[in-house]
């Protein structure tokens, strides 16, 4: 086995091993509820950074290169644009998912009451978990990414797989409810597939791992949690149709980022990797 097929497979096993093993002891052993915020925050912190911890071990023990190529710099002078679109996309992507969801099913959402949590999760939640996110976006985005292919769109897609696979458990707890399981989870994959791709291009256009933490953040706080509010609790939508119509926005960013060849193999590459 190579240097580098080493690396990843450490990185996977270490990744995975950390963020499984948390979820197994926390809801199987422990009897933890998964949807509680309190377990969550006990069990996202070991998830959550298991991508982080597994990139640093095999970059600094296993293939000892270094981190010249985890885009750690914030560049916020040369990528000020793409933080602003990692800022502003998810409240842009949950509106067109509101939209799409009158359709789905005619009601008139009343969002007047949650003007102050929009700005709330609009300005101040994603920049201030930027810390927590960049556990994975260091993991995913600055580290195997850049090991499983050569071509960005590639390298894109089947970090996009193996991110799905790393969140699969959660499906068997009471963190997420669906009716069809294997509808449920190919449902999931395919949104976590597409948010790669637009995460893969926010990190090779901005230079910096920061954006993509930024637009992961305001993925899990605004279109999440508002989702949640406003469509299933407050809309009566299930979480699988919402799911599904959250994919159509998702997909139109990702026509555009592919078909106009924004992630291509002419990608401005990352700085070299630094001696170990």
């Amino acid at each position: 086995m190579g240097l580098k097929s080493k690396g990843v497979l450490t990185f996977l096993l270490i990744s995975f091993g950390l963020a499984w093993v948390a979820i197994f002891v926390a809801y199987f052993v422990l009897g933890m509820s998964m949807a509680d915020p309190r377990t969550q925050l006990t069990v996202a912190l070991p998830m959550a950074f298991s991508p982080a911890i597994a990139a640093v071990v095999v970059r600094r023990w296993v293939t000892k290169e270094g981190f010249g190529d985890a885009g750690f710099a914030p560049r916020v002078r040369t990528a000020g644009f793409y933080y602003l679109l990692a800022w502003t996309g998810p409240m842009l992507v949950f509106g067109a998912i509101v939209g799409l969801s009158t359709l789905a099913r005619p009601y008139d959402p009343d969002l007047s009451s949650l003007w102050q949590p929009i700005v709330l999760l609009l300005l101040v939640s994603p920049i201030v978990l930027l810390p927590m996110y960049w556990g994975e976006e260091f993991g995913w985005r600055g580290h195997l990414q850049q090991r499983v292919s050569r071509h960005p769109v590639r390298a894109a897609l089947i970090t996009g797989i193996i991110w799905a696979a790393w969140h699969y458990p959660l499906a068997f707890t009471d963190y997420v409810h669906y009716d069809n399981l294997l509808l449920g989870l190919l449902t999931w994959t395919l949104t976590i597939v597409l948010q790669a791709i637009i995460l893969a291009w926010l990190f090779y256009r901005s230079r910096t791992v920061w954006v993509p933490c930024l637009a992961h953040a305001g993925n899990n706080m605004i279109i999440g949690t508002l989702s949640s509010t406003v469509l299933i609790e407050a809309g009566g939508l299930d979480s699988a149709t919402v799911e599904a119509l959250g994919l159509i926005p998702l997909a139109a960013i990702c026509a555009w980022i592919l078909l106009t060849r924004r992630l291509s193999a002419r990608e401005p590459v990352m700085d070299k990797p630094m001696a170990g």
